[in-house]
């Protein structure tokens, strides 16, 4: 069993493949956080608690209730009755108070998990076991029932928890918090690392050291936004990539949240993720329930990689549904930044036959396929073909694309509308508005109310006639503003904070509509770049597009810090053309292909303009792709290097280079990776040590032009020279098989 429960402590403990988390009811009333951290037998554990110091338990100094809400570990605290810590649990009752107390009731061990209704969850593959804690809690005044769901699988160090509220009373109520998971961990000295940016600038790195006080990012954006990722890691100070003690936090959903450390007058620091509390009120009515998204803690002894290493192997095998997760995906060409809205039947007929005989195996028409969109100035909501670009819509270009043997894909943004649209002209009330308030634009479009079912019809009616009538493979679903004005035209004044939730279900159930339809389509979530590359998104999508900024270097960053909760395999990556339309840099064509194949692989550009050179370099790229890219999507990835110059991990200080290696999970084989960033003067070769090859294994690699032959321990611990090369952003790519001496 992974989950046991201890009757004569009244103690849990769930134990992983290399974790231990254990948590106790004290004084038969208050469920209390104990230990998380690596392994330990099935033992009594409740000493660590200190309910023999002051203040006691409530049953034995009823007098220092207050005190001992104040400063036991809560494992759902709640807020207005003695903890003043941040509450993982809010509510308002009819009377206008908002105290809460839960306490327990009862609990079950089951096989199995819950399934999440309307939101994105895990799952077991088949022959995985997984076990589950429930726990019940109640507030008795108001009748309201809390279920505190905890679930281990047998081949993960994850925690998946999830809470849902039951309304069991005679009244309604109004939640106002309902976080996915609050853990008070018994450490003072720790470093919080976050990841944020703005657009074309995602997932950048910040590790800074945690004072008294709360640390918070969040999102109140209506998705989970360029500024923030939906993700916290609490690092040891000494943490690095390989060794340390490292703690992991992510929520599975694609809206507004809140992810929070907070270090009290005990020395110990309480972690909180979950729905953004911020204009969030959800009415519950006698016998309804509310069920918030899962989140997913992971604790690793072995650094930051561990930590990683352990998300990218759950979601993978028990997140991302989409039969395209162990398929070698097709190599594609977007038209974006080859045309932008220039285009015509004869242009795009053209990119694809010259990207048909370099081997490129999928072309995407990207905006502007639809109404009269010459700009971003309109037509968006109106999804049928502009037949002044394609007359003929766009069979002709799909009978093109699939007689030279390619797929075909297509752009879509369905939850927004221009008001220069004939939906917009039709239902101005079906955009998200405030009453009497000024609408603000932003890329002259207004955001859809997805929360109604009536526009997810009307919007899923136009995206089906397109898809059933055509040949199309794979749909880029990308959504470019965020949410302002909140206001739907059909919610009542008491229900309006219920928006920004509702609106998130509302994706969800048109993406689930898409999947569930057809199948077999390769679907690739996009917004404005990197705006929801969450793990609520991999639910419906293998992969996402990691950044509008396809510049390499760039590049080197985004991908760092996306890789450090996220699936490698689910990061969209391409080949762009330089000077780099982000950053007018200029980077060597094969560099851009080994860090595009540090995720997803294609092409961004005309590459009907390209040199002899790099179109000759096209086909030998993507049968390296093919070659190796099932390591990226199977395989154990280790970060090397650290394009922040050491400010991420502490491993290394440098600026100089980056470099990952993936390898098989049984050893077999390896890809390495190394880009150096800047060239230096009189400088000797660098030694890079590599990771993960088994340590008494042989390793036979070409490097020079000479098959060598070295031990996994002398690689892993030695490495290899990499020579100081010749030029900015030059990189080597290696690939390592085990041999039989």
């Amino acid at each position: 069993m992974m989950i046991q429960y201890l009757e004569s402590t009244k103690q849990f403990q769930l134990n992983t493949q290399n974790t231990t988390y254990a948590l106790a009811i004290a004084d038969d009333a208050y469920l209390l956080h104990i230990y998380w951290g690596k392994k330990l037998p099935f033992t009594d554990l409740t000493y660590l608690l200190r309910l023999k110091e002051n203040p006691f338990t409530p049953t034995q100094n009823e007098r220092d209730r207050a005190c001992f809400f104040d400063t036991v570990p809560f494992e759902y605290p709640c807020g207005g009755t003695g903890d003043y810590r941040e509450p993982a649990f809010g509510i308002e009752d009819m009377g206008g108070f908002r105290a809460c107390n839960l306490t327990y009731l009862s609990h079950r061990i089951y096989c199995g998990k819950p399934v999440l209704q309307g939101l994105p969850h895990t799952f077991s593959e088949i022959h995985t076991p997984m076990e589950t804690l429930e726990i019940t809690m109640v507030d008795k005044p108001t009748g309201l029932t809390v279920l505190l769901s905890y679930t281990v699988f047998a081949d993960s160090d994850a925690i998946i928890r999830s809470v849902k509220v039951r309304n069991d009373g005679t009244e309604s109520c109004k939640l106002t918090r309902v976080l996915s998971c609050s853990v008070d961990i018994d450490n003072e000295r720790l470093d919080m690392l976050t990841l944020y940016g703005s657009w074309a600038r995602e997932r950048q790195v910040s590790r800074v050291p945690i004072g008294h006080g709360k640390q918070r990012i969040d999102s109140l954006r209506g998705e989970s936004s360029h500024q923030y990722s939906p993700f916290f890691a609490l690092l040891s100070p000494q943490t690095t990539e390989q060794q340390g003690d490292a703690y992991g936090f992510t929520i599975i959903y694609s809206g507004n949240f809140f992810a929070q450390a907070e270090l009290t007058q005990h020395g110990t620091t309480r972690a909180q993720i979950g729905i953004n509390p911020d204009d969030f009120v959800w009415q519950l009515n006698p016998t309804e329930e509310f069920q918030a998204p899962e989140a997913v803690m992971v604790y690793s002894a072995e650094g930051l990689g561990g930590m990683s290493r352990c998300y990218h192997k759950l979601f993978h095998r028990h997140l991302i549904r989409s039969q395209w997760k162990d398929k070698n995906r097709p190599v594609l060409i977007n038209n974006w930044e080859a045309t932008y809205f220039d285009f015509n039947l004869e242009k795009l007929q053209h990119i694809a036959k010259e990207a048909a005989a370099l081997g490129i195996e999928l072309f995407v028409l990207d905006d502007g396929w639809f109404g009269h969109r010459d700009s971003d100035n309109c037509s968006l909501g109106d999804w049928k073909p502009d037949e002044r670009k394609l007359p003929g819509g766009l069979q002709p270009l799909t009978d093109t694309v699939t007689e030279l043997g390619m797929r075909f894909g297509l752009w879509f943004e369905p939850e927004m509308v221009s008001p220069d649209s004939d939906l917009y002209r039709a239902h101005p009330d079906w955009a998200i508005q405030i009453p009497n308030r000024p609408m603000t634009l932003c890329r002259a479009q207004y955001v859809l109310d997805m929360s109604r079912e009536e526009v997810r019809d009307a919007i899923w009616a136009q995206m089906k006639q397109i898809l059933d009538n055509h040949p199309i493979s794979y749909v880029k679903w990308d959504m470019n503003r965020q949410l302002t004005e909140l206001g739907s035209a059909v919610l009542p004044a008491t229900r309006q904070k219920e928006l920004w939730h509702r609106y998130v279900l509302g994706v969800y159930d048109l993406m689930e509509r898409l999947v569930t339809e057809y199948p077999d389509l390769l679907l690739e979530n996009c917004s404005g770049g990197g705006a929801r590359f969450d793990p609520g998104m991999l639910y419906y999508s293998p992969q996402i597009w990691s950044s509008d900024d396809t510049d390499a270097r760039e590049r080197l960053r985004i991908q760092y810090g996306a890789s450090l909760f996220m699936p490698p395999s689910a990061m969209g990556a391409h080949v762009s053309v330089c000077p780099n339309h982000a950053t007018g840099r200029n980077t060597p064509f094969d560099t851009r292909a080994n860090v595009a194949m540090n995720g997803t692989f294609g092409y961004e550009l005309d590459v009907t303009k390209l040199s002899d050179e790099d179109k000759a370099a096209i086909p030998e790229q993507i049968h390296r792709y093919h070659r190796y890219s099932h390591l990226v999507r199977n395989g154990l990835q280790y970060r090397l290097g650290d394009p922040f110059g050491g400010s991420a991990c502490a491993a290394q200080m440098h600026n100089g280079w980056d470099a990952w290696i993936y390898v098989a999970e049984d050893g077999s084989e390896a890809l390495f990776t190394f880009v150096q960033i800047t060239a230096e003067a009189n400088l000797r070769s660098r030694k890079i040590a590599l990771a993960g090859l088994q340590p008494d294994a042989q390793y036979q690699f070409e490097w020079n032009g000479q098959q060598q032959t070295m031990l996994g321990a002398v690689l892993n611990e030695c490495g290899v020279l990499i020579p100081n090369l010749w030029g900015d952003m030059r990189s080597v790519q290696i690939y390592l098989q085990r041999v039989n001496e």
